[in-house]
């Protein structure tokens, strides 16, 4: 793909959802999972990723547009239950159906049959996304700062907060970190990927991520490619990342997830 790809992307949801129905009764039925996790159903992101050690998000995600399929055959419950044998800290599921081929079923088939908690990435842009997320089961969602405007970012992360919904807050660069640290979110998650481009920068990402405030909490996403890119990480001090491609590519992610985890 050329151009803007994170702009092809984001239309390409907008027109989704315009042209698909609400579904009968989903704000009520949001409120109604939101209140059943106030009462002790959620499972929370942040407090995993608090603990010691190499905290891993580990990712469930058949294809992308940069690097076409990424396994075949793809089954996320199997695939989230290795990575949970292998020490994951949480689940990444990517739902958007277009360009990454995601199914918005596999955040509950996937949750029921892990302990750990569940992230649901999607090119998130309106509350009804929001809405059906809690309903689905996700314990937290990301948001992607550049594709907000300022309004829009507060919403959601607000309406986030109120639906009993963690955010990770996804930027690429200083910009998006200033608007970020304006809003609700104790997670702010550092693309290594340039969402407009595809390009990867480890190193930028890293100085990044070194600068987000201590009251929040720092992840490093893509572009990590095995122990040695986690080793460097860890020794400037970043423990929390998220990972996808490299362990959708292992052979034995189980295995891939355990020897990230030990690389501390």
């Amino acid at each position: 793909m050329s151009g803007d790809v994170l702009s092809r992307i984001a239309e390409a949801v907008r027109d989704r959802l315009e042209r698909e129905s609400v579904a009968p009764g989903l704000a009520r039925r949001a409120l109604e999972a939101a209140g059943a996790r106030r009462r002790g159903g959620g499972r929370s992101l942040l407090a995993t990723l608090r603990r010691p050690g190499v905290r891993i998000i580990a990712e469930c995600k058949q294809r992308s547009p940069s690097a076409g399929v990424l396994r075949s055959p793809f089954e996320p419950v199997g695939l989230a239950r290795a990575y949970q044998a292998g020490g994951a800290a949480a689940i990444s599921v990517v739902t958007e159906p277009e360009y990454f081929g995601g199914q918005s079923a596999w955040v509950g088939l996937v949750r029921g049959q892990v302990r750990v908690p569940v992230l649901q990435k999607d090119f998130f842009l309106g509350l009804r996304q929001l809405q059906e997320a809690v309903v689905l089961g996700a314990d937290a969602v990301l948001l992607i700062v550049r594709i907000l405007p300022d309004a829009l970012l507060r919403e959601m992360t607000v309406a986030a907060q109120e639906l009993g919904l963690e955010t990770v807050l996804e930027i690429h660069n200083l910009a998006d970190l200033e608007r970020a640290l304006a809003v609700p979110g104790p997670i702010v998650g550092v693309n290594a990927r340039d969402l407009r481009t595809f390009e990867v920068n480890l190193d930028a990402a890293a100085a990044l991520a070194l600068r987000v405030p201590d009251d929040r909490l720092a992840l490093v996403e893509s572009g990590i490619s095995g122990p040695d890119s986690v080793r460097a990480l860890t020794a400037r001090g970043l423990n929390c990342f998220l990972i996808g491609e490299y362990l959708l590519l292992s052979g034995d992610p189980d295995i891939a997830v355990a020897e990230l985890t030990t690389c501390d």
